[in-house]
């Protein structure tokens, strides 16, 4: 693709939601290391040379005073945006790094986020910020990734959440803890989600790191690519458990309420609670993050691609995917695969 309509792709993308929105809160004496690793492979996907410009991915640093921070190797750190809980980002990052700045929480900071959570915001823990995110309560009864110098006070700290140190990380019920050293592999994950399956391996060759020779022993994980959002209202998660498995094949809601033995209305009060959707709207929109799943990895034609997700035909798919995304289904292939030509220099 030549210079120029790559200036010209790079002025309408800007006009677009990015397809990854990242707001990183920097606690005091946070560890670098686990923040490189996670932004730079965000930051290699989120342009289409090596300029850092923040195009298809974008992010913020930002700390809980709006003032610098000192990292655990004492370089100070300039937050570019205010602390903003409220925008709705795709994830929100708390860096941590010496336990002398987690163990003991301010409560404001706790009610943050417990109210992310509640947004069912992802909220990614690095390092000792784990600490936080237990101490708001949001890892009783879960799994949490940390480093093995933590784990006995994380474990008699909180007796109610599991400690895991052989996974690089864990996502559980909305919270992906990452103990640190290993995020890279979250990030790679992080891209493939979000940006395909081509951008992410980009993201691998320009860091020089080889997926098929990891730096360490493989490790299972629980990747966000392939585990969906948990939700503690049991009718709530059995009925998203069920649109899943029938994703191509969508049933009137009266055999849904009929299915899990409650009205309409229970389950629409249900799943506003948890989700802040409609049983409808929710469906819906996990029809359509289907649709643009299969038009990102897949050749098929936009009518399969609709029938595959449930619409009717072409027409309906494009007209809801257009009041979801802004944009048509066409239009939203033509600009992921200029984006992977963009990344794909030589092929």
């Amino acid at each position: 693709m030549s210079q120029s309509v790559a200036a010209q792709f790079e002025i309408e993308e800007k006009q677009s939601r990015p397809d990854i929105k990242i707001g990183f809160v920097l606690l005091n004496r946070f560890t670098l290391h686990p923040v490189a690793e996670l932004i730079d492979p965000i930051r290699f996907a989120a342009d289409v040379a090596f300029s850092s410009r923040q195009i298809f991915c974008q992010w913020e640093w930002m700390t809980l005073n709006n003032q610098p921070v000192i990292s655990s190797c004492g370089l100070p750190v300039q937050p570019t945006a205010p602390l903003d809980f409220a925008t709705h980002w795709d994830y929100v990052v708390f860096a941590g790094g010496l336990l002398e700045e987690t163990r003991n929480p301010t409560d404001a900071l706790l009610d943050a986020v417990r109210a992310l959570h509640a947004r069912k915001i992802p909220i990614i823990t690095l390092d000792s910020s784990s600490f936080v995110v237990a101490k708001a309560g949001l890892l009783d009864g879960k799994r949490c990734a940390v480093h093995f110098t933590t784990r006995d006070e994380f474990k008699q700290s909180f007796p109610k959440v599991t400690p895991v140190l052989d996974q690089t990380y864990i996502s559980d019920g909305g919270i992906i803890s990452c103990p640190g050293g290993t995020s890279i592999e979250l990030a790679v994950d992080i891209i493939r989600k979000h940006c395909g399956e081509q951008r992410a391996s980009k993201a691998l060759k320009y860091l020089m790191a080889e997926p098929d020779k990891p730096k360490k022993p493989v490790q299972k994980r629980y990747k966000i690519s392939t585990i969906n959002p948990r939700y503690d209202e049991d009718i709530v998660q059995r009925t998203i458990d069920y649109m899943h498995q029938h994703i191509a094949s969508p049933a009137p809601l009266q055999d849904i309420t009929t299915l899990m033995n409650v009205s309409m209305h229970q389950l629409n009060q249900a799943f506003l609670r948890s989700t802040g959707d409609t049983v409808v709207v929710h469906w819906r929109k996990l029809r359509l993050d289907h649709a643009r799943n299969l038009m990102t990895n897949s050749t098929a034609s936009i009518h399969d691609i609709a029938l595959r997700s449930g619409f009717s035909g072409a027409s309906h798919l494009i007209t809801w995917f257009r009041k979801q995304y802004g944009e048509t289904p066409a239009g939203f292939r033509k600009r992921r695969r200029a984006v992977e030509r963009l990344f794909s220099p030589g092929e």
